[in-house]
């Protein structure tokens, strides 16, 4: 049953939120409207009026409605009040007074002189040399009605808004999920694809699974292809290298010197397409122990590297690639910049391995063709100045499959490359 709702189509819980919307909101409208006071107050009879100014005081039912007062000014009454003869009439004859000393204003004048009192008013009656004053209370604009209605929006608001939430938090996970596994996707390893969520977002998994198997596929033959070429260039190559000592000494040496660069890319085209196929098991690791080792390994060997202490930083990842990527990275900054220097850093759960070297630095427009396989940073086919163009594409290929990302920078006095790998 759960397995059915989660791959109902996202149209099924977005329908869901509007009529549960629209039924919260009448509900609460209509509890308001049959439960809460009129908006304003109810007729007053005009009885109650002319007995007030008769008496000087209010009857308790009207005592909410209704207040009497004595003035001896005689200007009253409210600005959106109006007078009405035929309402001092009426009033004059129910108190039993002369007409003449009634003075009214009505909000409202009835064409019935005889009916009920609606809206606000002020009568006066001439009381010696003073003034009797019945006036409708003072109604605020804001009521404890309008309060009720206003505190039932809020509340609905804050009801459907926790609701829309909890609906949209359940249909954007899973496409979170989703794009979370395509961003981890690399060549040479299978990302899990989550497969949940409502109908839409199961198909659009469905559909990376397959582009993915499909990808690794066509990588998996394009390295095979690539390794069986190399392989398979071995032999005529033995061949040449027989028939070239037979050829005067100047033309053999050179000769010779072509076949060993071209048996050196070929063992790196060879090992790049094996690393590419491998898939080695991640283990914890401390980076900076490996790079540590790593550098002093090399500088025993006489390679000018230096290495900077620098915090813990726990990976995980394959030991042997990680040896083989910073390997890569310290040959390059030796041959094109004399030496190399190491660092790290760990921030907001990323280590940041930086090699920097002295030489003269990277063309950065050219940043993205560097990582290629068989392209060089420099241009020419010197054995001495440049190697087979695939140090940085296995930087890039095992940096990409644990999780990270390489850049290549400048710095005063030399370039620098960085590698950021999840800690």
């Amino acid at each position: 049953m759960i397995q059915s709702w989660t791959r109902r189509s996202i149209t099924v819980p977005i329908v869901l939120l509007v009529i549960v919307a629209a039924l919260i909101a009448t509900t609460t409208q209509f509890t308001i409207m049959f439960n809460g006071p009129p908006p304003g107050p109810g007729p007053l009879p005009l009885i109650r009026v002319a007995e007030a100014l008769r008496t000087g005081t209010v009857a308790p039912t009207a005592q909410a409605r209704m207040s009497v007062t004595r003035t001896t000014e005689d200007k009253f009454g409210r600005a959106d009040e109006r007078p009405s003869p035929e309402r001092d009439a009426a009033i004059a004859r129910l108190a039993g007074v002369p007409v003449e000393r009634v003075h009214g204003l009505y909000e409202f004048p009835a064409r019935d002189p005889d009916q009920d009192m609606h809206g606000s008013f002020t009568v006066a009656l001439a009381d010696g040399d003073g003034w009797v004053v019945a006036s409708s209370a003072f109604r605020p604009a804001f009521t404890p009605w309008h309060l009720a209605r206003l505190l039932g929006m809020l509340g609905t608001l804050l009801v459907l808004s926790l609701l829309a939430w909890g609906v949209a938090r359940r249909i954007s996970r899973p496409i979170r999920e989703l794009a979370g596994a395509a961003t981890r996707m690399r060549l040479g390893a299978r990302q899990p694809i989550p497969h949940k969520g409502p109908r839409e977002v199961h198909d659009l998994a469905r559909a990376l699974d397959s582009m993915q198997e499909r990808i690794l596929l066509e990588a998996e033959n394009r390295g095979a292809m690539l390794g069986a070429i190399a392989h398979d260039l071995g032999t005529p190559l033995s061949r040449i290298a027989f028939w070239v000592e037979q050829l005067p000494d100047a033309a053999r040496v050179r000769a010779e010197a072509d076949i060993e660069e071209m048996r050196a890319m070929l063992k790196a085209a060879l090992r790049f397409t094996r690393d590419e196929r491998s898939a080695a098991p991640h283990e914890k690791l401390d980076l900076g122990s490996l790079v540590e080792s790593l550098v002093d390994d090399l500088a025993a060997a006489g390679t000018p590297v230096a290495a900077e202490p620098g915090p813990r930083a726990v990976v995980r990842g394959d030991p042997a690639k990680l040896r083989r990527l910073f390997a890569n990275l310290i040959e390059n900054a030796v041959r094109y910049g004399e030496r190399a220097d190491l660092s790290w850093s760990v921030a907001g759960g990323k280590v940041d391995v930086v090699v920097e070297d002295d030489g003269p630095g990277f063309d950065l427009a050219r940043a993205d063709a560097l990582f290629a396989p068989f392209v060089r940073g420099e241009a020419s086919r010197n054995r001495e100045t440049g190697g087979t163009g695939l140090g940085l594409a296995i930087v890039r290929s095992i940096t990409e499959a644990h999780g990270g990302e390489v850049t290549l920078e400048n710095r005063e006095g030399g370039g620098r490359v960085r590698v950021r790998l999840p800690a």
